[in-house]
C-alpha cells in the first residue's frame, strides 16, 4: 500500500505460495475504458483496513484483520464463504470486512449495490449470507427472490438504493480502486493481516495465513 508498502506484502513462504497458484481465482474482466486508461496508486493502510463504510463482521476488536474483495457471482468466493466463517468462528478474533467488487457482470453490479442498500434495514449480512450462498447466476429477478427468501424488505431496498446511490457507488468505487491498487486480478482476494492473498485458500491454509500474520504483528 502507498506509504507502507514494506508493512503488507505478498505472503512468500514456499508452502503458501505453492498453495496460491493451485487456488483458483477468476481473472479480472475488462474494466470500463475510463479506468484501464489509468494507473491507480496503491491505497494507504486506514482506507483499507477502516472504511467507517465497510460491513465487517467477525470479531469487532479481533487482533487480526481479513479484508475480502468479492462478487456475488463468484463460484470461488461461494465455494469458499462457509469454510471462511467458520475460521473466523473458530478463531473468535479475526475481524472480517467485506468489500463488494461487482467484476462479474451487470448482475453482480446489481447484487452488491443492493446488498449495500439492505444495510439501511440493519441487514447487510443477511442479504450478503443470501446471495453468496446461493448456486445460480443472480440476475434481477433472482436477486429480489433470494433476498426476499431471506427475509429482507425487497422494496424498502429499493428506495433506500434509490435515496442513497451516491455513497452505494462511491463505495464500490472506492472497492475498486483498492483492489486495483494493490495489484488484485479476480476474485476472491484478501488481505490478511501484512498479507496479501491473490486467491481462496482452503481452511487450514488461511489458519496458517492468519498464524503468520500473528507471528509478524508480534514481532513488529
Amino acid at each position: 500500500m502507498k506509504h507502507v508498502s514494506n508493512q503488507i506484502v505478498a505472503v512468500q513462504s514456499r508452502r503458501t505460495m505453492l498453495a496460491l497458484l493451485a487456488a483458483g481465482s477468476i481473472a479480472l474482466p475488462l474494466l470500463p475504458r475510463i479506468a484501464r486508461a489509468q494507473e491507480v496508486d496503491e491505497p494507504d493502510e486506514a482506507s483499507v483496513l477502516r472504511d467507517p463504510e465497510a460491513p465487517v463482521t467477525g470479531s469487532a476488536d479481533g487482533d487480526i484483520t481479513i479484508v475480502e474483495w468479492f462478487d456475488y457471482n463468484c463460484p470461488y468466493c461461494r465455494k469458499l464463504q462457509p469454510e471462511l466463517q467458520q475460521v473466523v468462528h473458530d478463531d473468535g478474533k479475526v475481524r472480517w470486512v467485506l468489500k463488494e467488487w461487482p467484476i462479474l457482470g451487470p448482475g453482480s453490479v446489481v447484487a452488491a449495490r443492493m446488498a449495500l442498500a439492505c444495510k439501511y434495514q440493519d441487514k447487510y449480512l443477511q442479504a450478503h449470507d443470501a446471495l453468496i450462498g446461493g448456486n445460480s447466476k443472480l440476475t434481477e429477478s433472482r436477486i429480489d427472490e433470494v433476498l426476499g427468501e431471506a427475509g429482507i424488505d425487497v422494496d424498502r431496498a429499493k428506495r433506500d438504493l434509490t435515496a442513497n446511490t451516491k455513497a452505494i457507488d462511491a463505495m464500490l468505487a472506492r472497492n475498486d480502486a483498492q483492489a486495483r491498487g494493490l495489484r488484485f486480478r479476480g476474485t476472491p482476494s484478501f488481505i490478511v493481516g501484512k498479507f496479501r492473498v491473490p486467491g481462496a485458500l482452503t481452511m487450514t491454509q488461511f489458519e496458517q495465513v492468519i498464524a503468520d500474520a500473528r507471528k509478524v504483528k508480534a514481532a513488529n
